[in-house]
């Protein structure tokens, strides 16, 4: 009898270690002394600051992604101003359009005066004295001839100059973009103009 419960404890000593072996490790606490390694404190601060910034639910996602929109709009209007390229919209980004600006930017443009043109034209083809009309239509011409004929001179030297200058860039779109820009008055373009008048760029 003595032998069968020896042999009987020895089983179950031997089935006890083997279910403790088979059982997973349980994650020690954090905040046990013999956890795991204490976080060091910059990782702790850079996971608290996640934490903190990540949004509690939808509603404040939605928040915080129409506050980040504001605050890059913001950043963007200051830098249409100021000319700081780093926050410039992409279609102004580069040194490639920086240069077709500065090209514009220190050229007489006759597209420049379209619409004051066009504005007087407009007022004067009201008038219906005399032959005014015959004279309103042919200023009228005059005016888109001109425009025309500085256009394609400012476009064939522009791209003359981006070749020259940018020989392994992308020019795609500089010159129509150059061209758009000569269409609006001097003191409404954006980004500001950053040179002067006959200054070369």
């Amino acid at each position: 009898m003595g032998f069968v419960f020896r042999s009987r404890s020895k089983d179950e000593q031997a089935a006890t270690t083997k279910v403790t072996a088979d059982q997973p490790q349980q994650t020690r606490d954090p905040q046990a002394p013999k956890g795991r390694p204490t976080p060091k404190r910059s990782e702790a601060q850079t996971q608290r600051r996640s934490l903190a910034k990540t949004p509690a639910n939808r509603k404040d996602a939605t928040k915080r992604a129409r506050e980040a929109r504001r605050a890059d709009l913001a950043r963007q209007r200051q830098a249409l101003a100021g000319g700081d390229e780093r926050y410039l919209p992409a279609r102004d980004k580069g040194p490639v359009r920086r240069f077709a600006r500065d090209y514009v930017d220190s050229r007489f443009s006759v597209a420049e005066y379209f619409l004051p043109l066009a504005v007087v034209i407009l007022v004067l083809s009201m008038v219906r004295a005399g032959a005014m009309q015959s004279y309103v239509l042919l200023a009228w011409m005059v005016v888109i001839v001109l425009i025309v004929i500085n256009s394609l001179v400012l476009g064939v030297q522009l791209k003359r100059q981006l070749r020259k200058r940018f020989p392994d860039e992308n020019l795609r779109g500089a010159v129509a973009y150059a061209l758009m820009r000569t269409l609006q008055m001097r003191r409404l373009r954006l980004p500001k103009p950053q040179v002067k008048r006959g200054e070369r760029p």
